[in-house]
């Protein structure tokens, strides 16, 4: 072998080899966490991945997915072409049509439903990613609809409300100066791999840490010093017996109370009713083990919370479950101070990075008025705190028709199968839709009912603005041109304000003048942008941002004090029955009755995590899905023998609303009672188990991790 050949089988770019590495990010994840990622190109392909060395969020690091990257774009069910139904919708049978002969059906069949009905009965909605986020969502306000809708309506955005009508705003974790880290429902190997360096930081510096868990995670073995592996459903019982332990104890920092909260004294009565005795019955966790969590957290301060995005919140208890573990913060002096948690404000892309853009106001500027948002009727609290509409109220609304009928859905990444009740939603939009657009990079269930399919592409193929923390903004190259006939979800969007006609010059002049209205005055304009191939400093940015602000000047919320009682629920109207304490109640809500009980004798759980997933998006990636191949729900080791079940068994997973086939997985890993699921599986869709109505009535969050079930041996399995 020559040394040329040992150089290109090694994949070592240089002249000689006609190999170059090309900077991009990896857009599988999250939108925290997009990675720096160098592809290796050759002749127009990627045939290689590395981290990028130095980048100042990932470091040169790769989690499994990332290292997927080449499998992911190159799978076979990529849309390769504009696409136009042929079949009945769901059928997934379509022709080729052109980009142009797209466009001009889609302008033709959206602008007669605005004639005919009006502008909001256009749904716009965006599955992941968030990237091209403010462009849509001036889109859809350009064309006159009220109704822009994404999956925060449930994915992080019930905990940033929870925030907001308590503290006025998010607290970061200051892991760098925290003697103590409170990790609830943390599991960074699975979830957050780069944060898991910052929790051993802490513990080489002799720092504690708790970790609260359904299950023994690796976060739980590796990490915790205390491990509380608590019932689902039950933190908001759990954080107000701490609460009532602090007072009781005199750790609490009542200087800070006084001082700076509001609604201590009605707080203090409702943690009064949670004994030790009774939170640990209810939690089933060991009165002790509480006891030294509390004592620890309060004690051993200053003390960080890492707030889960999901784990908490999607549970229909989950809003005020999160309320009252923020409330915690403030009871021990640690909000807003060095080593707690304090607000960093977000700079693009609702992403914190220590400077300003003009993101919000680019989204809203154009926001129509006099017509309520889909489910403004049903969820005040989310209406008046999130501009987005509530899409998991949109089933009801098409269904319906009240307020106004919902006639189109134009979507970017229209995936069916996060909403409940899966099945009813797509037979739903089939029958009562008029049209719909699903722009998207690979064929999956939800394309299939589409009248147009159009081809996007991958964050390897396009450029994308995006924001760091430590003050820094990069403006990525595509490392390929798109394939097939892809384009870039913005390029799209800003050619169809063309061909529409929509009154915006910006949204007609493209993704780049937008994004230098958007960051004018931070210090980089898009002409500097790209020059560099990565990561530029922003001139204006001032980071690390410091604690203090709201000490000093005010929380931003009604009593500018941090609010136990919050005063922004008591403004919504009293027949919501919204409570303004942080009260707790059953997670499993209508699905606890005796009859329920006695049929379906399991707690569900769904969203359970795995280091080489993210929800449905990589389970048609081979190297990915080779991992986990089948549908997997996971069962405590004493309930599978009382079963009969065994490792592999092919069993039935039933709830009041329908049944799928997985395999099981015994474990010890999770408490007797508990069925454990990792959702996204097409052939086996968890949440067609999940009620359309069993919601949390703050957010309208599903409750994904708290329903009843049964399980199971399989008809085929025993024949």
């Amino acid at each position: 072998m020559t040394e040329l050949e040992k150089k290109m089988k090694a994949k070592i770019p240089g002249e000689d080899t006609g190999i170059e590495i090309r900077h991009s990010l990896c857009a599988i994840c999250s939108p925290s966490h997009h990675c720096g990622l160098d592809c290796y190109v050759k002749d127009g392909e990627i045939i290689r991945v590395e981290g990028t060395p130095g980048h100042p969020y990932s470091h040169g690091k790769l989690c499994t997915k990332g290292s997927a990257q080449r499998n992911y774009i190159y799978r076979e069910d990529r849309i390769k072409t504009p696409l136009r139904r042929v079949g009945e919708r769901g059928e997934g049978k379509f022709e080729p049509i052109s980009w142009e002969e797209a466009y001009q059906i889609i302008a033709e069949r959206l602008n007669k439903i605005k004639e005919e009905y009006s502008p909001h009965s256009v749904a716009f909605y965006s599955g992941y990613s968030k990237w091209y986020r403010p462009i849509y969502h001036r889109f859809a306000y350009v064309f006159g609809s009220v109704n822009f809708g994404t999956d925060d309506s449930v994915c992080a955005v019930a905990k940033k409300i929870a925030d907001k009508v308590t503290a006025g705003c998010e607290g970061a974790p200051d892991m760098a100066h925290a003697n103590t880290f409170l990790g609830w429902n943390y599991d960074g190997y699975y979830s957050h791999h780069l944060s898991v360096e910052g929790v051993r930081k802490l513990k080489e510096r002799g720092g504690k840490v708790i970790i609260i868990d359904i299950r023994d995670t690796p976060a739980a073995k590796n990490l915790a010093d205390i491990f509380l592996h608590i019932n689902p459903g039950t933190d908001g019982a759990l954080a107000l017996g701490m609460a009532k332990l602090i007072m009781d104890n005199g750790w609490a920092d009542m200087e800070y109370v006084n001082r700076y909260t509001y609604g201590f004294e009605p707080y203090k009565a409702l943690a009064q009713e949670y004994t030790l005795e009774k939170v640990s019955e209810i939690t089933g966790l060991n009165p002790d083990d509480i006891y030294e969590a509390a004592k620890l957290y309060a004690t051993n301060g200053p003390a960080c919370t890492n707030y889960s995005a999901s784990a908490i919140v999607h549970h229909i208890n989950g809003f005020n479950s999160h309320r009252a573990i923020l409330c915690l913060s403030a009871l021990t002096g640690n909000f807003d101070r060095v080593g707690g948690n304090y607000p960093i404000p977000a700079s693009y892309l609702r992403q914190p990075a220590g400077f300003k853009t003009r993101d919000e106001e680019f989204r809203n500027n154009r926001e129509p008025s006099g017509t309520p948002r889909i489910g403004a009727g049903r969820f005040p609290l989310w209406d008046t705190k999130f501009n987005e509409f509530q899409t998991m109220d949109l089933m009801r609304q098409m269904e319906e028709e009240t307020p106004y009928p919902v006639k189109a859905v134009f979507a970017l990444g229209l995936n069916a199968k996060l909403f409940p009740e899966t099945d009813r939603l797509l037979e739903v939009m089939k029958k009562k839709l008029d049209f719909i657009v699903d722009v998207d990079l690979f064929m999956n269930m939800s394309a299939k009912y589409a009248d147009i399919v159009l081809p996007a592409c991958s964050s390897v193929e396009r450029s994308e603005l995006k924001c760091y923390r430590g003050g820094y903004l990069v403006y990525t190259k595509p490392a390929i041109k798109p394939l097939y006939e892809s384009k870039s979800d913005v390029d799209i969007l800003c050619e169809l304000a063309r061909v529409m006609d929509l009154d915006d010059d910006l949204l007609k002049a493209g993704y780049e003048a937008c994004l230098d209205w958007m960051i004018e005055g931070c210090g980089l304009t898009m002409a500097d942008l790209k020059k560099s191939d990565v990561p530029m400093k922003v001139p204006s940015a001032v980071w690390p941002v410091k604690p203090g602000n709201c000490l000093k000047n005010g929380f931003p919320t009604p009593t500018g004090k941090f609010e136990f009682y919050s005063m922004d629920i008591v403004a919504v109207d009293p027949k919501y029955g919204l409570d303004p304490l942080p009260s707790y109640r059953d997670s499993l809500g209508e699905q606890d009755s005796k009859a329920l009980r006695e049929q379906y004798p399991f707690y569900l759980c769904t969203g359970a995590r795995l280091p080489y997933a993210i929800h449905s998006r990589v389970h048609k990636t081979p190297w990915l899905r080779s991992l986990r191949p089948d549908p997997t729900c996971e069962i405590n080791r004493q309930d599978a023998a009382c079963l009969g079940l065994k490792d592999g068994d092919s069993a039935i997973l039933s709830s009041p609303y329908g049944e799928i086939r997985m395999k099981v997985k015994v474990t010890s890993k999770i408490k007797p009672g508990v069925i454990l699921t990792v959702p996204g599986y097409s052939e086996a869709n968890v949440n067609n188990l999940i009620g359309r109505d069993h919601l949390d009535p703050y957010s309208g969050f599903p409750g994904y991790k708290g329903m009843r079930c049964n399980i199971c041996k399989s008809q085929e399995a025993r024949t």
